[in-house]
């Protein structure tokens, strides 16, 4: 008698990831982009969260890291450690990661998605530049990273993917369509690149816990350092909305690559 054990593979979850990514990134545009009551919403929930002089150029401060050069860096960094495992493919995928959803980004932003003129202003800003650079990154790291150090990856990118996203909110650089549109954008490539190196799957509750926590750390450290409602107490409900929600689906864009990412 002979037994069968069926791995399971990471091609259809990664399909899946890339398509429901394409989906949300579409409907950002739709609603937030192209509506008037949804830029209205989003042009609001951006104005929920305010921060002191201080805070702000901390925040701004932090934000003056994610730049040209971070990304050449987090890019040097995932090749060595593939390069290291052995794992040259890798490397490569990760910096078709980086490479395609910041070139994406700034093609949509600049070239393709136009701001309808219903008085909220014509500049566009969708998706966020600043975080896709990093969520982006936090694909390609978990991408190459070995599964023993996953959860550790997933922690670290989720606390920095919700800093960076919900800092350009606080700072008024961005509306929260603009960040949720850039994590879609991250995690398309992410899961398109996963797709192609298909392989075995691995548990992620670990990661998801990680995730969790991480993206948990980030909204704490917003809140240990001052931002606060806009309103007081008045507008509390809606800014914990606004931040809450940026936080879980930051959250759900870090299991979500880890969960494509092929056990190698």
């Amino acid at each position: 008698m002979s037994t069968t054990v069926t791995r399971r593979d990471t091609a259809i979850p990664a399909l899946a990831a890339a398509v429901a990514a394409a989906g949300t990134l579409a409907l950002m545009v739709v609603i937030a982009l192209q509506s008037a009551r949804g830029q209205r919403w989003d042009d609001e929930a951006m104005r929920t969260v305010v921060a002191g002089r201080d805070t702000k150029l901390t925040l701004l401060s932090g934000l003056g890291y994610v730049s040209i050069g971070a990304i050449v860096v987090v890019a040097i960094a995932c090749g060595v450690v593939a390069l290291l495992r052995g794992k040259a493919r890798l490397a490569i995928g990760a910096a078709v990661i980086i490479g395609g959803a910041n070139l994406a980004t700034q093609l949509l932003k600049h070239s393709f998605l136009d701001r309808p003129d219903f008085g909220l202003g014509v500049l566009n800003s969708l998706p966020s530049g600043h975080t896709t650079v990093v969520a982006s990154s936090v694909g390609a790291a978990l991408l190459v990273a070995p599964k023993a150090v996953r959860p550790l990856v997933a922690a670290a990118g989720g606390l920095a993917t919700t800093l960076t996203g919900t800092s350009t909110i606080v700072a008024g650089w961005h509306r929260p369509a603009d960040v949720v549109a850039a994590l879609a954008v991250s995690l398309l490539w992410t899961g398109l690149v996963a797709w192609f190196m298909h392989g075995p799957r691995t548990p992620v509750t670990g990661t998801f816990i990680s995730a969790v926590l991480g993206c948990g750390a980030g909204l704490a450290t917003l809140v240990a350092i001052g931002v606060r409602p806009a309103y007081g107490w008045v507008g509390f409900t809606q800014a914990s909305l606004v931040l809450g929600a940026v936080t879980a689906i930051t959250a759900l864009f870090v299991v979500a690559a880890a969960a494509v990412s092929p056990a190698e």
